[in-house]
């Protein structure tokens, strides 16, 4: 039987957290614009965020295999607080090279904070969902992941909102306010203990992975740097100097996107086939949708160079590429858990997120680059071969899993008829 009650405080713990998380992107960036940052300069605050995501699901995964995850959500509710009054105390007067600095700082405290917290959710789920229910693992998880994109997709919203109704530095405090109210809540409802492995786990064991994991790892390394080469940099830019788009509704655009993604998500487990192992069907449906996602760039780029309307080309195809996106998101999420024993849960999937975080610190770096020499459309066909590069990776994955199936029912066959 899933335990509601725990799934219930971790995803509650987890929805509070994403949405200080978009709204603190939205209000850093559009601050810091209406100060004169250039995108460069805006872009650089954002780079420590994404390079502790390495750095922390890799250590914290090891961390919570040793202390639990409970220690980890806390200390990812915490730090997060702690950054949101860190930068409370940015001081106007300070010159442009020790603001950019200390928000820097600011903000990778806020990257380690949001992966210690999104490492703990997800590794808990696998915890308080029976081992042999395959079907059910598929639908929490679907379900935490799709609500928290959604979830981030409204932060983006009440960013602006905030910033617009409270100003910089009240927003931050409400904002911190808040999330110190979720923290405690999650202290005082979160009493039994998760993944915390019977064994100590050594420091050197941190990149001994099974080859399933390691090639999922892979595959997700290079689905998310596909996705962040054109969301980071590229379509914004372009929304706004080539189609002329105001700040709203390229920002209204965005949190669109991530919300309908996140709402796909959590239904995604209704579109895929189901296996028996709970690992073969599903890793042939990720193996097609990083295919199709393959292409549907291409497509963009072909439509916008023989004359079809860029406006409808560019959002139309990028909200075909959400949907299957989703889905394909959705399941690598599915098989991390499938694929890991619960005492190394924390371990495995901090290993794998931390590809997630690599995947993304690439794609933030290739969206301006691909953008600054080539356009949009440089930014989509890099996207295309990073999902490439997925498929043939899963290609790899697909075929293992369909062999372990094929051993795994010879097994039973042969132990029956011994019987």
């Amino acid at each position: 039987m899933v335990d509601i009650r725990n799934y219930a405080v971790v995803t509650a713990a987890y929805w509070g957290f994403t949405l200080t998380d978009g709204a603190l992107r939205m209000l850093v960036l559009l601050h810091f614009h209406t100060l004169g940052y250039s995108p460069l300069e805006l872009a650089f605050l954002f780079m420590l965020y994404e390079f502790f995501g390495v750095l922390t699901n890799l250590l914290g995964g090891w961390v919570g295999s040793r202390l639990g995850l409970r220690i980890t959500l806390y200390a990812g509710l915490t730090l997060q607080v702690f950054a949101l009054w860190l930068l409370s105390q940015l001081d106007p007067a300070w010159s442009r090279l020790s603001s950019i600095a200390f928000v820097v700082v600011a903000q990778g405290l806020s990257g380690i904070a949001k992966d210690l917290t999104k490492m703990s959710s997800k590794s808990a789920i696998k915890l308080v969902v029976p081992d042999d229910a395959h079907s059910s693992l598929f639908k929490w998880v679907a379900v935490l992941t799709g609500s928290k994109n959604a979830l981030k997709g409204a932060g983006f919203f009440l960013g602006g909102f905030l910033l617009a109704a409270l100003g910089f530095e009240q927003s931050l405090w409400a904002m911190a306010s808040g999330l110190a109210v979720v923290l405690l809540a999650c202290v005082v409802c979160l009493r039994s203990e998760l993944g915390k492995a019977k064994a100590k786990v050594k420091f050197t064991k941190i990149l001994s992975k099974t080859r399933a994991i390691n090639l999922l790892s892979a595959a997700r390394f290079f689905l998310f740097g596909a996705r962040d080469v054109w969301f980071v940099v590229g379509v914004p830019i372009f929304l706004h100097e080539a189609l002329g788009w105001g700040f709203t509704e390229v920002g209204g655009f965005l949190a669109a996107w991530v919300i309908g993604y996140g709402c796909v998500q959590a239904i995604a487990p209704k579109f895929i086939k189901r296996s028996v192992d709970g690992k073969s069907s599903e890793t042939r449906a990720a193996q097609f949708g990083a295919f199709l996602l393959t292409a549907i760039p291409i497509a963009i780029v072909i439509a916008t160079q023989t004359g079809v309307d860029p406006t409808g080309a560019v959002v139309g195809g990028l909200a075909l590429f959400g949907i299957v996106f989703a889905l394909n998101s959705s399941v690598h999420s599915y098989l991390i858990l499938a694929f890991t024993d619960s005492d190394k849960v924390a371990l495995n999937v901090g290993f794998y997120y931390m590809a997630n975080a690599g995947g993304r610190l690439m794609g933030s770096l290739l969206s301006g680059l691909s953008y600054q020499l080539w356009g949009l459309n440089g930014c989509l066909l890099m996207a295309s071969a990073l999902l490439a590069a997925a498929g043939f990776i899963t290609i790899v994955l697909a075929a293992d899993q369909a062999v372990a199936a094929i051993t795994d029912a010879t097994g039973r066959r042969i132990g029956s008829d011994g019987a």
